[in-house]
């Protein structure tokens, strides 16, 4: 009987559950021993290998984070590392891997592959940052929860003739941002791709309030050219804002919850995609969205670049906040 790992790896989206789920149920199906590596890459050198069965992934459908959990791990970053989880995975008799995770995550599968055992990746990311799909596990649900956030603290600007600062999550990538600007009516969006000055944040906030709005959204990436709380002081200084200024970071609240219906089904077709090209022998690839088909990407481009942006979105968010 052929036997097949799955890990989660890097930061934690919702979805990864149904992926799981999915990796398992259709490795059963067809005649696999699947096997779960706790705590990915830092499980993977400790030998942390566990059967998994049906039962044993029944009701994860509906849970955020993910039962296998997920870590950080420096040494597989080193050949040393890499040997010895190679190592690790030809004691167990495993004979091909699946991993779910971002950027970093599937740069680990990558060099598994280069090696010469079996994997396949799963994109699995609320930033949305990964080459080659249109769409990774669990930024539906991380979008839903900031318009959501967005809808609420607007409610609360227009009460009291406010500013809101929001920060969302987008080191490198400002996806969420953007998307949730547009779709939350922000007057201005700030992200790691586009230069901005805090001069151009306020002068946008004071044309939102010289034009008689009782309230104004800035949304703002992690990664932007400045810190949230820097940009909160220098506006709190400034006389001719019109708002009060009010700083909210969502911070980790992202991660969290259960995946939307969007992101069960992207997991749970992506996981029964993963496992089929496993059966086919394939390796070093990653399952993609395209359309609305799953497509496969060789991970040595999906993991070369990161997903740009489209200027259209950004010319879109600029002339929707007047």
């Amino acid at each position: 009987m052929k036997r097949i790992a799955v890990m989660t790896s890097g930061g934690d989206a919702p979805g990864m559950n149904a992926a799981i789920r999915a990796v398992v149920r259709t490795g059963l199906e067809y005649g696999f021993e699947v096997y779960g590596i706790r705590q990915a890459y830092a499980g993977l050198l400790a030998g942390d290998f566990n059967l998994l069965t049906s039962v044993e992934v029944s009701g994860i459908l509906q849970r955020g984070g993910t039962i296998l959990q997920t870590a950080r791990n420096e040494e597989f970053k080193t050949e040393a590392g890499r040997k010895r989880g190679l190592r690790r995975l030809r004691e167990h008799k495993i004979d091909a891997l699946i991993v779910i995770g971002g950027n970093g995550s599937l740069k680990g599968a990558y060099e598994l592959h280069k090696m010469g055992f079996p994997t396949i990746g799963i994109p699995g990311s609320i930033d949305n940052d990964i080459w080659g799909t249109d769409m990774s596990i669990g930024v539906d649900t991380a979008l839903n929860t900031i318009l959501d956030a967005l809808d609420r603290l607007r409610d609360t600007a227009t009460s009291h003739q406010r500013a809101f600062l929001i920060e969302v999550m987008g080191r490198n990538c400002g996806y969420l941002a953007l998307m949730g600007g547009i779709l939350g009516g922000a007057e201005i969006v700030i992200t790691p791709e586009k230069e901005v000055t805090m001069e151009e944040v306020a002068l946008a906030l004071e044309d939102a309030y010289l034009r008689g709005k009782s309230h104004a959204i800035a949304v703002i990436a992690e990664g932007a050219p400045f810190r949230t709380t820097e940009l909160s002081e220098y506006l709190c200084s400034k006389q001719n804002v019109g708002f009060e200024i009010r700083l909210t970071i969502l911070g980790h609240i992202q991660r969290g919850g259960s995946p939307t219906a969007f992101d069960r089904l992207l997991a749970t077709r992506m996981g029964v995609k993963a496992v089929e090209m496993v059966r086919e022998g394939k390796s070093g690839s990653m399952v993609a969205l395209n359309g609305r088909k799953m497509d496969e990407v060789p991970l040595e481009q999906a993991v070369s670049q990161l997903r740009p942006l489209s200027d259209s979105y950004f010319e879109m968010a600029r002339f929707l906040s007047r």
